[in-house]
C-alpha cells in the first residue's frame, strides 16, 4: 500500500507491524495460531508461514532487503480457563520466537490481559495505535 492505514482487530490473535524506516514500507499480519504444522493455503492464519510471508511481500514491493522493525499487540485471554498457557500467550511468545530469529528488534508491544484490540498501522510513518473500548488509545 502506497500510504494509508492498515487495521486489525484482535483478541487472542496477534497484530505484528513490521516497518523498514529506510525504504518506508510497512506490513501488517494479523496471526491466529502460533503453528502451521505443515503446509496451508493460509499462510497468514499462523505465525511460522505468516511472518516470512509478510516480510518477502514488503521486499517484493520495496525492491530490496529490508531491516524492519517490528510492534505487536494482541494475544488476549479472551475466555475464562484453566489453561496456563492460552493459545494468546503461545501466539505473543511464537511471534516473538520468529523476530527474535530473524534478529527483527520489537519496538513496542500491547500485549495479554483480557480485553480484544483494535490495532491501526499507518504506512507512511510506522505509526502504530492500539485501541481498547473505554480506554484512551495508545500509541506503541
Amino acid at each position: 500500500m502506497n500510504g494509508g492505514v492498515l487495521r486489525t482487530l484482535l483478541g487472542s490473535c496477534v497484530g505484528l507491524a513490521l516497518y523498514d524506516r529506510k525504504h518506508k514500507v510497512a506490513g501488517l499480519a494479523h496471526i491466529v495460531l502460533p503453528a502451521s504444522r505443515g503446509p496451508t493455503g493460509l499462510p497468514g492464519k499462523f505465525v511460522d508461514t505468516a511472518i516470512p510471508l509478510l516480510i518477502r511481500d514488503m521486499e517484493q514491493l520495496a525492491g530490496a532487503t529490508l531491516n524492519p522493525i517490528a510492534k505487536i499487540a494482541g494475544g488476549a485471554s479472551m475466555f475464562s480457563t484453566s489453561a496456563e498457557r492460552t493459545i494468546g500467550l503461545q501466539n505473543i511468545e511464537a511471534s516473538e520466537q520468529w523476530l527474535n530469529r530473524l534478529r527483527i528488534p520489537i519496538m513496542a508491544r500491547h500485549c495479554g490481559g483480557d480485553s480484544g484490540r483494535r490495532m491501526s498501522l499507518d504506512t507512511r510513518t510506522g505509526r502504530v495505535v492500539v485501541e481498547i473500548v473505554g480506554f484512551d488509545p495508545i500509541e506503541l
